[in-house]
């Protein structure tokens, strides 16, 4: 576990800061950016916040360190990764729909959103960070150090330091509180994807005959652009699915397993760690040309 959390982290954070100094370097060379990009940016940033505040320190634990961490360092260490994470999911939904209103057709009921929505993206992208700080600081007031050993036996390991116990309906109502922001983010994505990856469709069968007929490949970076999307999609929806599963099962449960501790955070870091690489698949972007 020591040698996969290892492996995860480096190379998720290479891959994630790696495109950040892509896109840094083209906005520092005069290259104009497109709306998308900041959003990218920040997601970037979102995913190296995660995966080095959970996968490092899950990295020494598998590997045998003990209590190397005090009560500070663990509320700091969760507080960042519960931000990270939060923004994460928080952008990428943002990024969804953003690309939902930029690939729309002109007769398209929502049309006036593609003037006005790339004015507001740098609003949006704050707006995320700045909801989560404050939201997530709860979760970390619950969080205390493994070799605490007061009231030791109201307290649960979570891995690398340790959470103390409440009564269920606190337990219940804390379980829904992490799930809810969650729920929401995948619904308002899952829903904008859904109509892009329709909106594609549509026109691939609109202009498939002029396809046929002077043998452009169009319609083959069409299928590439749904293919893009449609991985990037796939890959949030079940990394954040079970990892949601999987924090409402340790949240719920008086002294969670190994497994649910190890591969929760296994399955809570691969997301951060396979997003760049989802991204800097050829054509991922192209579909902001279906729109011109």
């Amino acid at each position: 576990m020591g040698v996969v959390f290892l492996l995860q982290t480096v190379c998720g954070v290479l891959g994630n800061l790696f495109l950040l100094q892509h896109y840094l370097l083209l906005y520092f060379t005069g290259h104009r950016l497109k709306p998308t990009d900041l959003i990218l940016q920040h997601l970037m940033v979102a995913n190296s916040l995660s995966l080095l505040s959970r996968g490092i320190p899950h990295t020494m634990a598998a590997f045998g360190l003990q209590d190397f961490l005090n009560e500070l360092g663990c509320k700091v260490v969760f507080y960042l990764h519960r931000v990270g994470r939060g923004v994460s999911i928080s952008v990428t939904c943002l990024l969804s729909v953003f690309q939902a209103i930029t690939i729309s057709p002109r007769n398209f009921r929502w049309t006036k959103l593609k003037a006005t929505a790339p004015k507001y993206t740098c609003f949006c992208v704050f707006l995320c960070w700045i909801l989560q700080m404050p939201v997530n600081i709860l979760f970390s007031l619950n969080v205390t150090a493994k070799w605490n050993k007061e009231n030791i036996t109201r307290q649960k390991d979570l891995g690398f330091c340790s959470a103390n116990h409440s009564d269920m309906i606190t337990l219940s109502l804390f379980a829904v509180l992490l799930l809810f922001p969650d729920v929401a983010s995948l619904s308002l994505m899952l829903y904008s994807s859904t109509s892009m990856l329709s909106i594609l469709y549509r026109h691939r069968q609109q202009v498939q005959y002029i396809h046929r007929m002077n043998g452009s490949s169009r319609s083959f970076t069409e299928f590439r652009a749904t293919q893009r999307i449609l991985l990037l999609v796939n890959t949030f929806v079940s990394s954040y699915t079970l990892s949601s599963i999987f924090q409402v099962c340790i949240s719920n449960s008086p002294k969670p397993s190994w497994f649910f501790i190890n591969f929760g955070a296994f399955i809570t870091l691969c997301f951060p760690a396979f997003c760049p690489f989802v991204l800097m698949i050829p054509d991922f972007q192209c579909a902001d040309s279906l729109s011109k």
